[in-house]
């Protein structure tokens, strides 16, 4: 599952970006990816450990509306059962 928010850009400075990606690890748990960055520079990646499915979901989901609050929009979600947007 991978989702892609993007921040409008002021004009001056390159969009910002959040990229959330869940996948799972060799050993049977699930792995949250965050990338955070601006367009065509430096990014930052970290990575969370989960036992299951249903908590690294429901971390992704919390991540994702932290980041809507802040005025990022998503603008890519890939996954057959990629969570939606809460906020319209």
């Amino acid at each position: 599952m991978r989702l892609f928010l993007q921040q409008r850009s002021d004009g001056r400075d390159a969009p910002r970006f959040v990229q959330l990606m869940l996948q799972p690890d060799l050993l049977g748990g699930w792995e949250l990816v965050r990338e955070t960055g601006q367009l065509g520079g430096r990014s930052t990646v970290r990575r969370e450990q989960f036992l299951d499915q249903a908590s690294a979901v429901a971390a992704l989901e919390h991540a994702r509306d932290q980041q809507l609050k802040r005025g990022f929009q998503l603008t890519f979600a890939q996954g057959s059962d990629a969570p939606r947007s809460s906020n319209p």
